[in-house]
């Protein structure tokens, strides 16, 4: 019994060494995949501010500190990344209505055509990257991604 759970344990381990392993891999060679790919769309928001514009896009305008918490960032950062959002026209602020002393944060057209443009690229290479691949495991690689992301964030708000 005892060997059985040590050889489970080994396996285990391994597994986990691997998907350490593949996790790093996959956030090296998708950094890597974006300096390199060509297009223009790909380049039209650096990575934070594409992330915030998903964010805002999906669910609407946000103070700075919940933008900052559902982003696991802290509020200097995000306010240094929305002032440089707002520079380029990307985003607007307005006074808050619950708290005077914040603001909301609200993405401008040119900030969802943006993003909408960044989206479309990035759909396109990973349908080039996949193309070969059953929808079935298209289906399971998003599935299984979404639940990694999901214990993540989950681990972060924990903090």
């Amino acid at each position: 019994m005892t060997d059985d759970r040590s050889q489970e344990t080994d396996q285990d381990e391994a597994t986990l060494g691997r998907i350490e392993t593949e996790v790093a891999l996959l956030m090296r060679l998708g950094e890597a995949t974006r300096r390199a790919t060509g297009t223009a769309e790909h380049r039209v928001l650096d990575r934070a501010a594409y992330v915030i514009l998903r964010y805002l896009d999906s669910a609407g305008p946000q103070n700075v500190s919940a933008l900052a918490a559902r982003l696991n960032l802290d509020g200097s950062t995000v306010t240094r990344q929305v002032s440089a959002m707002q520079r380029d026209g990307l985003i607007t602020r307005t006074p808050d209505p619950a708290d005077g002393r914040g603001t909301v944060v609200s993405a401008t057209l040119t900030g969802r055509q943006r993003m909408a443009a960044v989206q479309a690229a990035r759909t396109r290479l990973y349908g080039d990257l996949l193309a070969a691949w059953s929808p079935d495991d298209r289906d399971s690689l998003a599935d299984l991604l979404h639940r990694l992301n999901e214990a993540l964030d989950a681990r972060n708000r924990r903090r």
